[in-house]
């Protein structure tokens, strides 16, 4: 069933102005997304959290959600200090009117010094330029488990 068809019949609005995915895709990557990312790579918590509201939800993968950009700086500088160092490699930005789409491959370095490069999704749901929900779709389960 056409894409069309699916949104009249599930009562969403669609007009030909619409954009699809697509068209949002070859937007160029918001210049504060590797910003984001190096705050992350240089585990600056304060740094992070600079890019979050207030009232800021934050997902890291079948986590519990941890609210409140305080609360979130705060598990995300614990996080820091269970490995030794992480890179994002940023592959794909999708850039919606209310969201902003990545896909990358995360590099874990433990304190033993061994590796974990795993693939990454994230959805920012964004409010007034800050990311409002920060949800991280990756397997976790590995950083701490040894090769």
């Amino acid at each position: 069933m056409p894409l069309k068809s699916l949104l009249s019949e599930n009562s969403l609005e669609f007009s030909e102005e619409t954009p699809t995915i697509m068209e949002h895709s070859r937007m160029a990557t918001p210049a504060w997304v590797p910003s984001l990312f190096q705050a992350l790579d240089a585990s600056d918590a304060d740094m992070f959290a600079s890019f979050l509201t207030d009232d800021g939800v934050f997902v890291f993968g079948n986590a519990e959600p941890v609210r409140g950009k305080q609360a979130i700086r705060d598990v995300v500088a614990g996080f820091f200090t269970t490995i030794k160092a992480i890179r994002h490699d940023l592959i794909e930005t999708w850039t919606l009117p209310e969201a902003v789409i990545c896909q990358g491959t995360v590099t874990y370095t433990r304190h033993s010094g061994s590796q974990l490069r795993v693939p990454f999704a994230n959805i920012f749901r964004m409010q007034n330029g800050l990311i409002r929900n920060y949800l991280i779709y990756v397997d976790n389960s590995q950083p701490y488990t040894q090769p």
